[in-house]
């Protein structure tokens, strides 16, 4: 038996020690990553100036590193600092302690007010921060402590680098960090207590001295002094002696005209809650020796109003609510949804059941028949507005959305015409506001074209302010709904009986503009056309004598700059779909003396001048080539207006036909149609002309002339087309082949406004309120751009005019798209009501301060810079500390804070802190002193510093440094205690 066994025990393992440990790992990755981010060797720096830590620029770079399957997260934070100069790494002795040792003992940079907590509690001005890679991962117990302390004092030691590294143990909310320093015979270990309860002999300056100078276990005596620097915050919360003014506008009030219809055209501006929560004070004594202040637990000279510097913070209320704000987001909301005006309305009038409702088709029927009926009788508006009252009848009176008052409020503001009822004063008024005044140039009236919006002064810019409060106040997307099919049936009203749209410039579509807004342009365009044209029917109709005629012609002699004959088209009787019908029929020779050149020529050449038509006056200058008469200017008709929905689907009927020679015939034939009605129109005028005749006057460029000698000698000037002109198969030359002398009020129409009005019409009527806030939400961002201007030009806040630049800059990107995605415009609203809440915080402060109050204009300034610096800087200094005009504002506003408190029926519950601070007895009175006026403070920070030998008499003097911070939840010391490394 034992000789079996004997093989087994032979069998042994072999452990190769060369092999690295998952310790040994993690430390070489550790220096890797030290020396790629170049932090070997010895750091060189200039001393730190006043103010820096908050100036300056910040930057980090991270990497990942694991021990073993445990990740870590390793992260430099560093100030950007101009490259010092290669001469001052050699002047550094030898004894040259590290730049971080030396920033611990720098006072320039106490208490920065937006830094690393690292830079607030050691006034480092580079460091590197190794932490657990996962938010919810830490590192607890101490053992692990112990292991990652170790591996950062090896791979500090093995590299030689000398920015300091830490380790952040425990959980990630107790911002607990350990770490270490090397330089040459040098070590500073940073070490902290974090606790939640204060104890009792630590509240003051004299039991914070004790635990420093029992840290540092200095063996000189006496201790060499000790600096200070202690900061005491107060903050105020009650701001009740101040209520915040700003409140939601009345829209009764406005409906009850109080204030007028002129608000409707307005947003509204402002927070409806205090943006502003809390103001934090700051004393701060920056400079002290031990034993200059007294402050144990009987006794304090930290006196606030004595500190030589204050300086002030504010705390801005999260998210507050802004009326501008909320209504662009309110209006918003509208884009997503997915109802139609129908649905949202309820059933719509022409789904009723029951004989005397009639179908709106019905009406366009019986419009082409021939009946004694009166026409207005059986007019589209008339079959609208009984559907409009049956609408009225089905949903019932209160359920409508909006009640008569806010609507017709809204119509009037929208359309001031309409409150005339006499026919010349209402065509007059509708003729002003259509736009025939100039537009003002300025910067502000023209966002709309980078916008892509309306004009502030158009119905559609009015109309989408309209719907903006509508929906805010009056039914939200019902009332919306129903203000919109008011507006169509307006639209409908206007068009059907010749009264043109007020607000909208005169011409053809502006296509700078949102498409609404070119739609109703376009409406316009139409309304103008079919008005002129009934005009001119009603007076040919009314008056058939030479003299009615002769003033026919007056009126198109004056409309030289627009369509003068309007081409006058077809009466009611003749309305129909088809086009053929689409010419002027007047007949004899009456109209044509009214279109003769001009009304003091006519007396001899009446008789003779009767196969000329549709002249408009003499060119003046050229003469027709061959019959050697005056060249007249020939009555054209307009080219079609067109929006931008009908230009893009144009060029791509074009594009469709091909390359083919059929397609480019073809396409060549559909945009010569304006050519070749205005060749028509110079044939009939210019009897006996010839297609040189038509170039020189049309396009001279293609009509060259130049000087020959004859064949006597004389120079002659002989012309000829161009060579574009003479090309084989040229449009031009076809075009004029075909051509016909037919004056333009006999030709087809090149533009059917009642075909075109009607498909407007549809377009509106088929407008979901998703679409019309889609369309409208360029006219509100517009509108609530030159809002915040307004509003900022009052307060004159310079960061706020770099944020309404930037406003304006990316919305002119974004809303030129013809869909702009919903998450860049969502950005734009947020900039928007980012500014709105600077605006109010602004003005809470003036209210606060009383800028406005204060007499004295140089102490106003004053109080007006403090004031902005308040909104753009972290943290403002108080000029004159407690003794300076803001000063002494704030010293009043907490003497009334306390008062009220004091006053106040409901005791306050006293806080641990303040429990911890009273004692009993006239001993807590002394201690308090003047700071009655003053709330106990809600923060203690204290910075001890001193340069002493450790651990041994001989040792090197080094930096030593402690900061605490004591709040009523939280105390913390912050250590950073140096020792010479040469001998130890």
């Amino acid at each position: 038996m034992a000789a079996d066994s004997e093989p087994e025990s032979e069998v042994f393992e072999i452990t190769d020690f060369t092999t690295a440990s998952e310790w040994e790992r993690f430390i070489s990755k550790i220096e890797e990553v030290l020396n790629d981010w170049k932090l070997i060797g010895i750091s060189s720096g200039k001393p730190l100036e006043k103010g820096i830590f908050t100036t300056g620029t910040w930057e980090e770079k991270s990497d990942e590193i694991s021990f073993a399957d445990f990740k870590f997260s390793i992260t430099h934070h560093y100030l950007v600092q101009e490259p010092s100069d290669k001469d001052g790494k050699e002047e550094l002795g030898e004894d040259a302690l590290p730049l971080p040792m030396q920033d611990l003992l720098c006072m320039n940079n106490d208490f920065p007010p937006r830094a690393h907590c690292l830079v607030r509690w050691y006034g480092l001005r580079e460091f590197v921060v190794i932490a657990p890679a996962a938010n919810n991962d830490a590192v607890v117990s101490e053992s692990k402590c112990n292991l990652l302390l170790s591996s950062i004092s090896i791979a500090l030691g093995n590299t030689g680098c000398q920015v300091p590294l830490f380790v952040q143990i425990h959980h990630k909310w107790r911002r607990m960090y350990v770490g270490e320093c090397q330089g040459p015979g040098v070590r500073t270990d940073f070490e902290m207590v974090h606790l939640r309860r204060v104890p009792s002999q630590y509240t003051h300056l004299s039991g914070l001295l004790d635990i420093f100078k029992t840290k540092i276990g200095c063996p000189l005596t006496p201790l060499p002094p000790v600096s200070m620097a202690i900061r005491l915050t107060f903050v105020l919360q009650d701001w009740q002696q101040y209520f915040w003014p700003q409140q939601p506008p009345d829209i009764d009030a406005l409906v009850g005209g109080e204030v007028g219809g002129l608000e409707f055209g307005k947003l509204p501006f402002g927070a409806c809650e205090d943006p502003i929560s809390e103001l934090h004070l700051a004393t701060t004594w920056p400079h002290l020796a031990e034993g200059i202040i007294v402050d144990n637990d009987v006794y304090s000279d930290l006196d606030p109003l004595q500190a030589p510097q204050w300086s002030v913070r504010v705390r801005k209320a999260d998210n507050p609510q802004c009326l501008l704000g909320d209504f662009l987001t309110e209006f918003f909301k509208l884009c997503r949804r997915k109802e139609s005006t129908d649905e949202i309305l309820g059933r719509s009038a022409f789904d009723e059941e029951g004989k005397e409702v009639a179908d709106i088709s019905h009406a366009l029927s019986k419009l082409t028949e021939p009946a004694p009926v009166p026409i207005p009788k059986l007019s589209v508006t008339n079959m609208v507005h009984s559907a409009k009252k049956k609408i009225r009848k089905h949903r019932g009176v209160d359920e409508s959305p909006l009640n008569n008052d806010v609507l017709n409020t809204i119509l009037l503001f929208l359309f001031p015409d309409a409150a005339d009822k006499l026919a010349d004063v209402f065509e007059n008024r509708a003729s002003t506001s259509a736009g025939n005044n100039a537009p003002p140039e300025n910067e502000d009236y023209n966002l709309f074209s980078h916008f892509k919006s309306a004009p502030s002064d158009s119905l559609t810019y009015k109309l989408a302010l309209c719907l903006c409060m509508i929906n805010f106040y009056h039914g939200g997307v019902k009332g919306v709904a129903h203000l919109w099919q008011e507006f169509v049936l307006e639209m409908r009203y206007r068009w059907e009986n010749n009264y043109l749209i007020p607000g909208l410039a005169n011409g053809s579509p502006d296509l700078r503009c949102c498409l609404l807004h070119q739609k109703l342009q376009m409406l316009n365009c139409c309304i103008e056309r079919k008005k002129a044209r009934d005009e001119g029917k009603r007076g040919s109709m009314s008056d058939r004598s030479p003299s009615g005629a002769s003033g026919d012609g007056a009126k198109g002699g004056d409309h030289s700059g627009d369509n003068p004959e309007k081409e006058f088209g077809k009466s009611w009787e003749s309305w129909s779909d088809s086009e053929e019908e689409f010419f002027e029929c007047l007949s004899d020779t009456e109209d044509l003396k009214g279109n003769g050149p001009e009304n003091g020529k006519k007396g001899a050449k009446e008789s003779v001048n009767l196969k000329p038509e549709g002249r408009l006056h003499p060119h003046g200058k050229l003469m027709l080539l061959h019959p050697g008469e005056p060249l007249y200017v020939p009555i054209t008709q307009e080219p079609a207006p067109m929006t931008e929905d009908l230009l893009e689907e144009q060029s791509e009927v074009l594009a469709k036909l091909g390359t083919s020679a059929e397609g480019a015939h073809l396409r060549a034939r559909m945009q010569s149609a304006c050519l070749l009605s205005d060749m028509e129109s110079f044939k009939a005028a210019n009897p006996g002309c010839c297609l040189e005749d038509f170039v020189r006057w049309y396009s001279p460029r293609d009509y060259i002339e130049e000087e020959v000698v004859d064949e006597k000698g004389n120079k002659v000037i002989r012309g000829e087309l161009s060579a574009r002109m003479k090309i084989p198969s040229n449009m031009w030359v076809e075009a004029w082949e075909t051509a016909k002398p037919v004056p333009a009020r006999r030709q087809k129409r090149l533009f059917d406004d009642t075909r075109e009005a009607e498909k407007v019409l549809h377009y509106l009527a088929v407008q979901k309120p998703a679409d019309l806030a889609r369309h409208l939400l360029p006219c509100i961002i517009h509108a609530a751009v030159l809002k915040v201007k307004e509003e900022e030009a009052l307060e004159d806040i310079s960061s706020v005019k770099k944020i309404i630049k930037q406003i304006v800059s990316h919305s002119s990107k974004v809303l030129r798209f013809p869909s702009p995605e919903d998450k860049k415009l969502e950005e734009i609203i947020a900039q928007i009501m980012s500014v709105e809440a600077i605006i109010a915080r602004a003005r809470s402060l003036k209210a606060k301060f009383g800028v406005e109050k204060c007499e004295n204009e140089e102490e106003k300034e004053d109080l007006q810079r403090f004031v902005n610096s308040l909104l753009e800087q972290p943290e403002v200094s108080v000029v004159g500390a407690g003794r300076g005009p803001a000063g002494s504002i704030i010293h009043k506003l907490f003497v009334n804070a306390q008062r009220l408190t004091e006053s106040s029926d409901e005791v306050p519950a006293v806080p641990p802190l303040e429990e911890e601070l009273r004692r009993s007895g006239s001993q807590e009175e002394r201690r308090q002193g003047v700071q009655s006026e003053f709330p106990p403070p809600t923060g203690r920070e204290v910075i001890l510093r001193t340069s002493v030998p450790r651990p041994a008499p001989y040792s090197k003097a080094l930096p030593q440094r402690m900061y605490s911070v004591l709040t009523r939840e939280d105390f913390r010391l912050a250590g950073a205690f140096s020792a010479d490394t040469t001998f130890f």
